[in-house]
């Protein structure tokens, strides 16, 4: 992983009164006047992104009523680590992320539970795909919570509400589809909201990150509402749960048109629910049905890169299944990828959100235990897509579970350096993806004969 002419300095850090003029590392230095040098600057950088997509989780979590705080005190401890003058061993900054990382996995399994809990446990279903009707809400974001409670205070209102990205998996669970308003999926990855908000005549609410600030001069941040954190200049801020606001901009506002689309997705294959397809899915493993699973799966950014991710689900063999989470299965959800020959077993299997990431580590768990093969040696090939900080605190994860043979892209992180990538590379055997054709010849397993 070379460093480019356009590359960020080697390390910056301004946060204490030694810091250099400018900061240290703004004149190419790589040791800070505490001595801290570019490679723990850049783990430290890591540990602040970790707990960023940590505390999103969190906030989720505690809204569902999970005790948090094992993942609070971890959360406060790794802030406390990257201070200044607090630690400089190279180890100890590896074993610090490994903690966080576990966090990670705890606030993930907190948060899955306390949607099933609340939601109910999601099964597959078939959701209309920009196509539209009525009065209505368009709901972006990953709160599940808040998407309950609007629905709660829509009921009976004329007002259907409609899903945009990370809100898709909504759809499969029955606590929220035995609302009849609950309509179906417009647009595709969060960042589409631009053309498609303008596009959408009816109100708008972002509940969580992945808010899109107003790039040109649009008109529809008269109707746009924020949800707690979330927030942008000329849109409005729900308060308290109250929905009245946005209820009534979207009674005010035209009836939606121009969304006819005949299109359907499919989501819904929570991990609750593939396992009980455990015996099934065994079954074809053992007899080479099933000859590997993809998890084909990450945060999705705008460009042609992301476009590697299609191709590579494009091209498996049939006796492959892909098991996906998160915004970047946008990018081939639109495939109709049928079953494994000879089975019921689908060959696209969509675990949810991106905090739902979590199933496919229950479920190559489940694997190795039923076949006691240990996890590294699965037929699993793992091909992760990322964009912020939510995805740091996933891969984190997967690491502190000593998961290895990662392939990370499009685009390598800017806040990795050599040493850490060299480190991530012996440790982990992580890869960057590069030709989606070389690197699918490099996973995909010989066929299994029968």
């Amino acid at each position: 992983m070379s460093e480019t002419k356009n590359a960020a300095p080697a390390m910056f850090c301004n946060q204490c009164e030694m810091s250099t003029p400018g900061g240290c590392g703004s004149d190419g230095q790589d040791i800070g006047t505490c001595l801290k040098d570019a490679t723990l600057a850049r783990l430290q950088d890591i540990m602040l992104y970790g707990v960023k997509g940590l505390s999103a989780y969190r906030e989720h979590a505690r809204e569902l009523g999970a005790d948090t705080r094992t993942v609070d005190d971890v959360i406060s401890e790794t802030l406390y680590f990257t201070m200044t003058n607090v630690n400089f061993d190279f180890d100890r900054h590896i074993a610090q992320l490994m903690k966080l990382g576990s966090a990670g996995v705890q606030v993930m399994d907190l948060l899955s539970d306390g949607h099933t809990n609340q939601l109910g446990i999601p099964t597959p279903v078939s959701v209309s795909q920009n196509r539209a009707e009525g009065k209505a809400i368009l709901v972006s974001g990953h709160n599940l919570d808040m998407l309950h409670k609007l629905l709660q205070a829509t009921e009976g209102r004329g007002v259907n509400i409609y899903t945009h990205s990370e809100m898709l998996p909504a759809h499969a669970y029955p606590e929220l589809r035995k609302f009849t308003h609950l309509k179906g999926n417009i647009g595709k990855a969060w960042f589409d909201q631009d053309e498609l908000f303008q596009k959408w005549p009816g109100a708008l609410v972002v509940n969580t990150n992945c808010i899109v600030p107003e790039k040109k001069k649009t008109d529809y941040f008269d109707r746009l509402f924020t949800y707690k954190v979330t927030g942008a200049a000329g849109a409005t801020q729900i308060l308290d749960d109250d929905f009245e606001p946005l209820i009534r901009k979207a009674l005010e506002l035209p009836e939606i048109s121009d969304f006819d689309s005949a299109e359907t997705l499919v989501t819904g294959h929570h991990y609750k629910t593939v396992l009980g397809l455990a015996p099934q899915i065994l079954e074809a493993v053992n007899d080479g049905r099933i000859r590997q699973f993809f998890v084909i799966a990450g945060c999705d950014a705008p460009g042609n890169a992301g476009n590697y991710f299609r191709e590579m689900a494009e091209s498996l063999p049939e006796d492959c299944v892909i098991v996906t989470s998160s915004c970047g299965k946008f990018r081939f959800n639109d495939i109709d990828f049928g079953t494994v020959p000879g089975t019921v077993i689908p060959r696209y299997l969509d675990l949810g959100q991106c905090n739902d990431s979590n199933g496919a580590v229950h479920i190559a768990l489940a694997l190795s235990e039923a076949t006691s093969i240990p996890v590294n040696e699965l037929p699993v090939a793992i091909v992760l897509s990322w964009m912020e900080q939510k995805a740091v605190i996933i891969l984190l994860a997967l690491f502190s579970l000593g998961i290895k043979n990662i392939y990370l892209g499009p685009k390598p992180p800017q806040f990795v350096n050599e040493a850490i990538f060299d480190f991530l590379v012996e440790t982990f055997d992580l890869h960057l993806t590069g030709e989606a054709s070389d690197d699918l010849a490099n996973l995909l397993l010989e066929r299994q004969v029968a």
